[in-house]
Parts: structure tokens; sequence; C-alpha cells
């Protein structure tokens, strides 16, 4: 009975029979669209943005060793310093920080997110960098479809907070967040006084995140654009699209 069913739906002129759907926006996934001809041959390219401006910050410390690992494994690596960024809405998009992490943002193919917890969350300097990272820019919408790896520091025992709640905002990015991820408890005892990450499975934990970060942007960063294409959004017209991507921010 299953395998009638589905050979019955398998054209979609049939699928599309008794949906209430648009048929000509309705489509079939194609596994030949997830493959392409000329794969991409530059490194892959990764944004990383830390959340801590302190002297001495486990955050950068770690994303740090962590651009080290991805440099390692071929990847071009660009870290933003968040220095003199001003809060959302607090200066005009034409600050040059905020310039800068956007046309960041626009060049990576993925990203690295990482956080100190500071009462049980992200810090707020961690979600100012998210926020000005606009969910359109014109037609481009610079986080869909790139891959994301998240990373947290705490001073205490292992929590995961602040990792989780970047996972709730890599997914409202429409970005492809990695399965892994990499909480570090008491970051004061796993980094030595120049800064180094120490062997353990703290740091072993962090190979395989960014190992794992490399495979992902490579398999999906020339298909990207089809895997987070919707029937929703062909469905709707061009320009009621446009009105609302590109609404003014709350």
């Amino acid at each position: 009975m299953a395998s009638r069913w589905w050979t019955r739906v398998s054209a979609v002129a049939e699928a599309t029979l008794d949906l209430p759907v648009q048929a000509a926006c309705f489509a079939v996934p194609d596994p030949a669209r997830l493959r392409t001809a000329s794969p991409t041959t530059h490194p892959p390219r990764i944004l990383m943005l830390y959340g801590s401006l302190r002297e001495r910050s486990y955050s950068r410390l770690l994303t740090e060793e962590a651009a080290r690992l991805l440099q390692a494994m071929g990847a071009e690596v660009k870290v933003f310093d968040p220095t003199g960024l001003p809060l959302p809405d607090g200066a005009p998009d034409s600050h040059p920080k905020v310039v800068e992490l956007r046309s960041l943002a626009l060049w990576a193919e993925g990203m690295v997110w990482t956080s100190p917890e500071r009462h049980g969350a992200m810090t707020g300097i961690m979600k100012a960098q998210i926020d000005w990272i606009p969910l359109a820019a014109g037609a481009v919408r610079p986080t869909q479809g790139k891959t994301l790896a998240v990373m947290e520091v705490s001073g205490g025992s292992q929590s995961f907070n602040a990792v989780n709640q970047m996972r709730i905002l890599g997914r409202w990015m429409r970005m492809i967040t990695i399965p892994n991820q990499s909480s570090v408890a008491k970051a004061f005892n796993e980094f030595s006084e120049d800064g180094r990450m120490k062997p353990s499975p703290y740091l072993d934990r962090v190979v395989d995140v960014m190992e794992e970060l490399v495979k992902f942007t490579l398999l999906t960063r020339d298909v990207s654009g089809y895997l987070v294409d919707r029937y929703s959004e062909r469905a709707e017209s061009a320009a009621a699209l446009s009105k609302r991507v590109n609404q003014p921010a709350l």
C-alpha cells in the first residue's frame, strides 16, 4: 500500500491534485539539486564572534584556539573584535563597527559563536553582535543557509544555557547549526598563562566541533540556497515578500 502511495505522488502534478497548495509553487525535493557539477574550491570562510571584552577573556581565548584549529583544517578565518560596537539601535547602521560586522557576515560561509555564561545566559555583548546582523539586507539574507557552531565558557560547573540560547538564535536566523557543541567548565583552569588551551577532554571536544563545522560547511555551501528555498516564499508574491523581510526593526 505504501509503495503504491509513493508511486502515485511521485509526479508533482498528481501530488497537488488533492492538496490545498499552489501547484506552480509546489516542488518535490530533487536529489540532483543537492549536488553541484562545479564545487567551490576556495577555503571555507568562517567568521568567529566572542562575547566578552575582558583583558583575559576566556571566550576570546577559546575562539582563538578554535581559529587555529580551523586554519589547520584549511579554513579561512576572521575573528570580529566587539570592542567599540554600539548597542543595537544605539547608533546608525553606518557606524564603522556595524559596517565591519555586517560585511564579515556577508563574507562568511559559516560562523562560530562563543559566549561566556553570565547569570545563566549568554552575555549582552554576544547578543548585541547577533542583533546587529540583519535578517535581510536588501535582497540578501546574511545568515540564511550558512553553518553555525556554538560554544560557551563558564566559571563554575558545566552548563549549556548559553549554547542552547544561541541555537535558538541560529535557527531563527535560518542557519544550519551543527549537532556538536562545546561547553568549557571552570575555564580559568583550562588555559595556560600564555592563553593556550591545555590538553584535556574539553580541548578534544573543541577539535570535534571545528572538524564537524568544516565538514558541514563544505557539504552545504554550494547548495545552501536550495536547502533553504521555501514553498511559502515561492507562493508569496515578490512584492509582499520584499515588504515583509525588509520591514523596519521593532
